[in-house]
């Protein structure tokens, strides 16, 4: 079987991941919002600060997003990462150019960071010594280039053994790594990173398991994370499958004494639970992953794109630096999909919380605490909204608990300027 027949695989399995993915999360009604809705619920000193903050951040982001995929494309067609000049085996120059490329894209970018974080500091959305975030940028830059090396050299390997046919093998990994690192990241990637308490025995807990249970869920536990030694932000989410499903609740959420704003969004997070987001997100991601290596195939079965990135053989050590810039450009240029698809899960989410609380005002409320206090874009580009807007923007989601309430007979949420935040 040669490279070629990558090609049906590719055209095939994205139309089906289309379709599949149309069938999950149907499009919702997007309630409109004008600049007397956004006045009606955040003060103007509130929408001043958030315009600042993101005046300050922005460029900066994205000369991020831009760097990462610019730098390791920079490499590829300058030729310094091929490696004729290495000792030793054929991995050894697989996990030289793999360090190259993730080594350069950091430190590249890192200056770009630092001015985020000092701007976050700033206003009181970071929170932390440097130390604490030099050492999550540290441990997240040391797990990447261990799982980039391990990942580099499995592919290249098969390249060099199934010259022909190595797309089958490397996608069939693929997809399963994206399985079994659904169950790990809980136990094994996050615990890096925060450090998890159980909550102790309360009301509050007990109303949140009450939440899981008149849903028909099971959780294993409900947990606090450290996120105050971090940020200020609010949040709280579960996570895992099957036995590693939790509730996690930051501390900062907790810290605020709003039970109803915890229970609120712990009821939106349990809406992605009934809907299988996690589950079906989790196969769509493995079936993605297939998809993305017969791409791959093909792609290196171009003689064209092979001496642009002066390789003479797909089976080189230096294609190492080609696949990653290849998933540079794939990651940057399939954005506005996967962001149109999460805004239509958390929207699915948002109509969950609304029904299983039956509190529109509480929702509404909850939507404008976390918007002041995670600076949240309230008015962000078009362009960029539709290209990397992960959610719906917070107007719009108080637009939907009114919009809500109306049709549900409930009373509609007054205007919340004013409230305690």
């Amino acid at each position: 079987m040669t490279d070629s027949a990558a090609l049906p695989v590719v055209v095939v399995g994205t139309l089906l991941l289309l379709a599949l993915v149309l069938r999950w999360v149907p499009a919702q009604p997007v309630p409109p919002v004008s600049p007397t809705d956004l006045d009606r619920d955040f003060t103007p000193e509130e929408q001043q600060r958030e315009r600042r903050f993101r005046r300050r951040v922005r460029a900066w982001g994205l000369a991020g997003t831009a760097l990462d995929v610019l730098v390791p494309t920079a490499l590829v067609v300058s030729g310094v990462l091929v490696t004729d000049a290495v000792p030793g085996p054929w991995w050894v120059g697989v996990v030289v150019v793999t360090s190259v490329v993730l080594l350069a894209s950091r430190l590249v970018t890192l200056p770009g960071a630092v001015v985020v974080r000092r701007v976050s500091l700033e206003y009181s959305l970071a929170a932390g010594p440097w130390r604490r975030w030099l050492r999550d940028v540290v441990v997240g830059f040391v797990l990447a280039w261990s799982l980039g090396c391990l990942a580099m050299c499995g592919w290249v390997g098969a390249i060099r053994l199934w010259p022909h046919a190595w797309w089958m093998p490397v996608g069939a990994v693929a997809g399963l790594l994206v399985l079994v690192l659904s169950f790990l990241v809980p136990v094994v990637i996050e615990p890096l990173f925060a450090r998890f308490t159980p909550m102790a025995e309360s009301p509050l807990r007990s109303r949140l398991l009450e939440l899981a249970a008149h849903d028909g869920l099971v959780v294993g536990d409900v947990l606090v994370t450290d996120a105050s030694t971090r940020t200020t932000a609010l949040n709280a989410y579960v996570s895992g499958l099957g036995a590693t499903r939790r509730v996690v609740v930051h501390d900062t959420l907790l810290g605020r004494g709003r039970d109803d704003d915890v229970r609120a969004v712990v009821a939106h997070e349990l809406g992605h639970v009934v809907a299988h987001d996690v589950r079906t997100g989790t196969v769509l991601g493995a079936g993605g992953a297939v998809v993305v290596v017969a791409a791959a195939s093909v792609v290196l079965s171009w003689e064209p794109v092979l001496r642009l990135a002066h390789l003479s053989g797909s089976g080189e050590p230096a294609v190492a630096g080609l696949l990653l810039a290849a998933g540079a450009w794939a990651s940057l240029l399939g954005a506005p999909i996967q962001s149109a698809v999460s805004r239509r899960v958390e929207r699915r989410a948002d109509q969950h919380c609304l029904e299983l609380t039956g509190d529109p005002g509480t929702v509404a409320a909850m939507h404008r605490s976390l918007a002041v206090t995670n600076l949240a874009s309230l008015r962000p580009p078009r362009l960029l909204q539709l290209w990397f807007g992960s959610h719906p923007t917070s107007p719009e989601r108080i637009a939907a608990a009114r919009a809500w309430a109306s049709s549900h007979g409930s009373p509609v949420p007054a205007d919340l300027v004013g409230d305690a935040t």
